[in-house]
């Protein structure tokens, strides 16, 4: 089978596809042909830095993939072959809340990835998707929607009525777009691209805030709700948009810290989590359980995963490329 492989040096130019014997499923696991796949900006940190994280090489990098089962292993109950499934992105979260030991079963991390033709996974490692979506919608899931389901549905509690503000047009805040209009809350959502907040406008952006133009953007959240403040932030930006984001809280508030795009380094005053009693929860992906729960609720709604672009397999490296220059707008998937 074919993979894509990290090997001694990191970067996009050093990522290889290499053959390996295909794999075949051991007691209660299962063989998945990968029809599809899609990136996050971990597996581009992944491909480019892996090294400073210590990772084991080589590497199949790719945590999110969604194929049908092709072969099952002695023991197999929980899935068949033809069926249509995806990885979970830490394959011993099953249920319950987050354990130090998941981070040893991260998909594309600690271990290989979904970045292959062929992969074996344990069945328990698997969730079938929703017979509306492609593999290419499926591929989309694991990660970005996941971690937005948890943030605003399992841990943040968002209700009808709530005000959202989401960090930005890639894939987790997209996906919360979405799921915080099927919930009925109105959404403010930043982006330094006008074209791109029309596009979130046409999916149910309530209120559009550019960051270039109107840089305190927290004092804009906070003045779109008469003063009040946001219910949840989506809050993908980390050390370099804490202070905007607790600007636009409301006083006993939800901020969910997802990401660290704007890096790092910087110092954050803790004084408006006291002073407005805000709750600041780190996100890291989520459970089975949780994704399970989540198909359940887009089958109900319908919900169509936002695909910027598809590249085929063998353009792996553009599509990180693409990645990399941050001009998409939801996710970025690569076809089996």
């Amino acid at each position: 089978m074919r993979a894509w492989e990290i090997n001694q040096e990191f970067g996009i130019e050093q990522l290889h596809c290499v053959e390996r014997p295909d794999p075949q499923p051991g007691p209660h696991q299962i063989c998945i042909r990968v029809k599809a796949t899609s990136l996050n900006y971990r597996d581009l940190m992944t491909v480019k830095h892996g090294g400073l994280r210590g990772l084991k090489q080589p590497l199949i990098p790719l945590s999110d993939g969604a194929g049908e089962v092709v072969a099952v292993g002695e023991g197999v109950s929980r899935v068949q072959t033809g069926d249509r499934v995806a990885g979970i992105f830490f394959q011993s979260w099953l249920s319950g809340g987050p354990k130090a030991s998941h981070g040893q079963s991260a998909l594309g991390g600690a271990l290989d990835g979904m970045w292959a033709e062929y992969v074996v996974l344990d069945e328990d490692g698997v969730v079938r998707i929703p017979d509306y979506m492609s593999y290419e919608d499926a591929a989309s899931l694991p990660c970005a929607a996941v971690t937005a389901w948890q943030d605003l549905v399992t841990v943040g509690r968002m209700k009808a009525g709530d005000t959202v503000l989401v960090m930005g047009t890639g894939g987790v805040s997209i996906f919360a777009l979405q799921f915080a209009k099927a919930a009925g809350a109105q959404v403010i959502i930043t982006s330094s691209s006008d074209e791109k907040l029309e596009r979130a406008k046409q999916l149910g952006a309530d209120h559009l805030i550019n960051y270039k133009t109107t840089p305190d953007w927290g004092r804009a959240a906070l003045d779109i709700t008469d003063g009040v403040g946001v219910d949840h932030v989506v809050e993908v930006g980390g050390a370099g948009t804490l202070g905007q984001s607790f600007q636009a809280t409301r006083v006993g508030g939800f901020i969910g810290l997802i990401g660290v795009l704007s890096g790092f380094a910087g110092e954050t005053n803790p004084m408006p989590i006291l002073q407005k009693s805000i709750q600041l929860q780190g996100i890291y992906v989520g459970s089975r359980d949780m994704f399970e729960d989540m198909n359940a609720a887009m089958t109900i709604n319908h919900t169509q995963p936002v695909i910027d672009q598809v590249f085929p397999f063998e353009h792996a490296q553009d599509a990180l490329r693409c990645m990399e220059s941050a001009v998409h707008f939801g996710k970025i998937v690569v076809s089996g």
